[in-house]
């Protein structure tokens, strides 16, 4: 699939979607976009190139990252800043659902084939966005091999899940197994949305 699908996200007991999922990776980063991440982030967003997926009003959900970050590689090319979707990601993992969701891939050669894809779909996106100059940085270091090999989240074992919030970054720009298979959880066993900030 490519960057722009759509997914649902479900919030609450009566399995509303949450409509604030609008991947528009053309979104400039402005001073005032950038004000906003820093004050999700609670920090500089260092390597910000885009706003991926925002919610209606324009709030940022989902950023970009630049593969080159400080002069050092930085392979996780998604970020959610989203508040709510990090408490209910947290809550997920608090739960135990990492590990079940290893324990299908495990056990699933099928479901393996299909995270494999996932991750190789990833890396094409991710070097759909490295210019020249950004490779030949990334050369000069010694660590080309890096963004070939390394995954959603960045990781280089596609057999391991480590972490669903970048599963779920990455699946709100371009549906993934792991995003899926959280928002199947979600509409069966539904978390509670945060009071408002």
């Amino acid at each position: 699939m490519t960057p722009g699908s759509r997914t649902e996200v479900y919030w609450d007991n009566n399995r509303t979607p949450f409509d604030a999922v609008h991947p528009t990776d053309t979104m400039t980063v402005t001073p005032h976009t950038r004000a906003q991440v820093a004050a999700l982030l609670g920090r500089d967003p260092v390597g910000l190139q885009a706003v991926a997926v925002a919610a209606p009003d324009g709030r940022p959900v989902v950023i970009r990252v630049a593969s080159l970050v400080g002069g050092k590689p930085f392979p996780t090319l998604f970020w959610l800043v989203d508040p709510d979707l990090i408490y209910r990601i947290d809550q997920a993992e608090a739960s135990g659902l990492t590990h079940r969701f290893q324990a299908r891939l495990d056990a699933d050669p099928e479901l393996r084939a299909r995270i494999v894809a996932d991750h190789e779909a990833h890396i094409a996106l991710r070097s759909s966005y490295l210019t020249q100059s950004c490779r030949d940085q990334i050369a000069e270091q010694g660590f080309s091999a890096a963004p070939e090999r390394r995954g959603i989240g960045g990781i280089g074992n596609y057999r391991r899940i480590r972490c669903l919030h970048t599963w779920y970054a990455a699946h709100l720009v371009v549906p993934n197994t792991i995003g899926e298979m959280l928002d199947d959880w979600w509409k069966d066993c539904p978390t509670p949305r945060p009071a408002a900030h």
